[in-house]
Formats: structure tokens, sequence, C-alpha cells
């Protein structure tokens, strides 16, 4: 993939500007770069990749991450990392309005997407007494979040509309003590 001058050249700005951390000679003296995974070009499209060497000056990272405020912390794998996620709340065009929802992880067969349980009782009045009841909602998982596993408690905030399915941004996430089949009200 990176046999062309065009993506060589860009792998070398890359290293100069201290973006890619993981650049290697190829036997056949290409150079493969590790963050560039997709078929497209991948980068932060607010952070100029192309300015000119000043003597003497300051190296900058060059990485584009806010703070999403509502009092989450920004992941230490946001600010430090090398990923390139756009529907990153961190790093990403994502902003989180509206509801801010806590779930149990219950399926991450999807590429960056996780399916959440939410588990909750539903009264009946005609025998006085409550139902379980459960909803399965979509959310972008950031590269920020390593080590989730089935069962973790994730708390995740609205946003707009990422996919058919997808309109849930996770935030943050709690390990889990219990089993992943245990039923949990929030």
């Amino acid at each position: 993939f990176f046999n062309r001058p065009k993506w060589r050249s860009r792998c070398v700005v890359f290293l100069r500007l201290g973006l890619l951390e993981n650049l290697e000679k190829k036997d056949d003296g290409f150079l493969f770069c590790a963050v560039q995974t997709e078929k497209a070009f991948q980068k932060q499209p607010t952070i100029f990749l192309n300015r000119k060497q000043v003597v003497g000056a300051k190296k900058k990272t060059g990485r584009f991450v806010r703070n999403v405020g509502l009092g989450f912390k920004t992941p230490r794998e946001a600010v430090e990392g090398t990923y390139i996620d756009k529907k990153c709340p961190f790093t990403g065009n994502v902003s989180i309005r509206g509801r801010i929802l806590t779930g149990v992880v219950a399926s991450m067969k999807m590429k960056r997407t996780i399916v959440i349980r939410r588990d909750y009782l539903h009264y009946i009045k005609k025998y006085n007494r409550y139902e379980k009841r459960h909803k399965n909602i979509s959310a972008h998982l950031s590269p920020a979040f390593r080590d989730v596993q089935l069962g973790d408690i994730v708390v995740v905030g609205q946003c707009r509309p990422l996919s058919k399915t997808v309109r849930f941004n996770t935030l943050k996430v709690q390990r889990s003590v219990a089993g992943t089949k245990s039923f949990k009200k929030f």
C-alpha cells in the first residue's frame, strides 16, 4: 500500500512531526506505516501535515484532542495515542448532547461499535407486580478504550446519527465484577 511515492512521503512527514511511532523499513526499501489500515489516507482534518521545518523551534505533537464536558475526563490513550477516528468524541468531529445512558456491554462483534443492554422493570397494574424488560442500543466505541470486554458497564452519550443504527458514543468504561448473565437495573 505504501509503495506509492505519495503515501511514502506522507509517512516521512508524519514521522518528523512525531505522529507515528510504528514506522519501520521494509527489506525492499519502502516505508511501512502501522497507523494507516484503511484504503483512504487517514488524518485529522484540523491538523495541517505539511508545515515547514523551522530551525530551533519546539516540536508540537500535532494531535487534535478536546474535552467533551459534562464531567467526563479525556482518556490518556486519546491524548497520547496515534489512532485516527472521525467519530470519536475526544479526537473527532462529534459533539455529545442529549441523553446520558448507562448499560452493560452485550456484543462486540462489529468494528468500533458495541451493543449495550439496558435492563429495567415495567409495572403491570392489573397484577400489582413488575416484569423484567430490556432494550439494546448500538454505540460507537472509540479506540481510546482498549480493553473493553463483555459485561463491562459503559456510560454512553447521545450524539448525531453516526450510521443507520448508531446514535450514541461511549464516554466511560467501568470494569465488571459480576458475570455477564446477571440482571442489572440502573
